[in-house]
């Protein structure tokens, strides 16, 4: 406690760390003063019934930091920067140019990286928007909207998400912590008094026994997270005795740690956009004048508003693509060929092609079990839900595993800026 409280006291006393957390704070009353700024002509009731029932744009809304929820001018929040870094990932499996780029140009290709993602978030602003305004309006929460109304509202919800993908920028340079993280940090603690209120106001007293186990429930939940998201497999690791002159070097005992889960939540942000794609085209179709595909159209969309059948999609699609993004962001051979480079060897694991295999078996084993409780945490709250006929009881999901990424992330930066100025 002693600890705690005297680092406090130092973010407090130093000037520079100071104004860090000023400056971080005073970006996220912009952004929430930004969310609540909503686009003409919303029916915010028929809005607040679509998003209830509607798991995908649900959330959806807790990527665009909340911005979903009154329709604010930035709805599409900093959705579409987030595809576009996770598109220039993927572009480092597939082309060879870029991942030379990203891996052998250090800081100036991660810089360029970074620069291709902002201008792909353009473009994917755009398509985002586009559809979303046009499901918005198919299910008359815009109502009828004229041809010059649908691109202003598109152009402002657009500069909207560029808005706040800059704000967040800014707070990773200036402030302290992931800027874009700490948004969407911020507009999943923004929606916490409101779903407090809700809960209190359908409370059931018969149903105390329910509330108590749900308690007890997100507490391991909670605890669960935290040990999953801070979990690693250290693969000892020995450097090669070398004589230099009159000197010895090396000979030395380390280990290399792989993460548990590697992928975080991309894998969930990639499950919501397949989940949320056929859903917009189907809502499409079911307006056409073809009695054919309106009735597919119409018995696709029963189907996936069935929570049992949309949990058992969420959780294939994130259980799968955990393992495609950490096939693309773990590469075996590269980090065969740094050990040996460095002189480093696993012990009894020969050098090259076997230590590929041993690293790659191992990331195989860990990734099981990482998906297997990712895809676990993502469809936690409709199983409770469903369980307990509680629409209130949301334990565990998307919300809480970012939650406590970040508060972690914020917790490590902090700490490692005070002790730099300790020392």
């Amino acid at each position: 406690m002693k600890t705690i409280l005297h680092k406090l006291k130092l973010i407090f006393e130093d000037p520079t760390l100071r104004k860090k957390m000023y400056f971080t704070f005073g970006a996220l009353l912009v952004f929430r003063f930004l969310a609540n700024i909503p686009l003409p002509g919303v029916d915010t009731n028929q809005l607040a019934v679509y998003l209830e029932g509607n798991n995908i744009l649900g959330l959806l809304n807790i990527f665009s930091g909340g911005g979903l929820t009154r329709l604010s001018i930035i709805m599409l929040g900093v959705s579409p920067f987030i595809t576009a870094s996770i598109i220039m990932q993927l572009a480092t499996f597939m082309s060879e140019k870029v991942k030379a780029m990203y891996q052998d140009e250090g800081e100036t290709g991660r810089k360029k990286m970074a620069q291709y993602s902002r201008l792909l978030t353009i473009p994917l602003a755009f398509i985002q928007g586009f559809g979303f305004i046009g499901l918005l309006k198919s299910q008359n929460i815009l109502g009828e909207l004229p041809t010059f109304e649908f691109a202003t509202i598109l152009i402002v919800s657009v500069a909207g998400s560029l808005l706040l993908t800059w704000i967040g920028e800014l707070v990773t340079e200036f402030g302290i912590g992931n800027g874009v993280s700490l948004i969407i940090f911020a507009g999943i603690v923004a929606a916490l008094p409101q779903a407090v209120i809700r809960f209190f106001i359908t409370f059931d007293p018969t149903q105390i026994p329910t509330y108590i186990i749900g308690i007890i429930i997100a507490i391991v939940v909670i605890y669960a997270v935290v040990i999953i998201t801070e979990a690693e497999r250290p693969i000892p690791v020995t450097y090669a005795k070398q004589v230099r002159g009159m000197k010895t070097m090396g000979g030395q005992s380390t280990y290399l740690p792989i993460r548990l889960n590697q992928a975080g939540v991309i894998p969930i942000i990639f499950a919501l956009s397949i989940l949320l794609f056929p859903q917009m085209i189907l809502s499409f179709a079911s307006k056409l004048n073809v009695e054919v595909i309106q009735n597919v159209s119409n018995f696709m969309l029963v189907q996936l508003q069935n929570q049992w059948i949309y949990a058992a999609l969420y959780f294939i699609l994130v259980f799968l693509f955990t393992y495609f993004y950490t096939a693309v962001t773990f590469d075996p051979e590269k980090i065969a060929e740094n050990l040996q480079k460095g002189g480093a060897f696993i012990p009894g694991v020969r050098p090259g092609k076997p230590t590929i295999d041993h690293l790659a078996h191992i990331a195989t084993r860990l990734t099981l079990f990482g998906a297997t409780f990712l895809g676990l945490i993502a469809v936690l709250p409709i199983v409770m839900q469903v369980l307990t006929k509680n629409q209130s009881l949301t334990i565990g999901g998307t919300a809480l595993l970012i939650v406590v990424s970040v508060v972690i992330e914020l917790v490590k930066k902090m700490d490692a800026q005070v002790s730099m100025r300790e020392y």
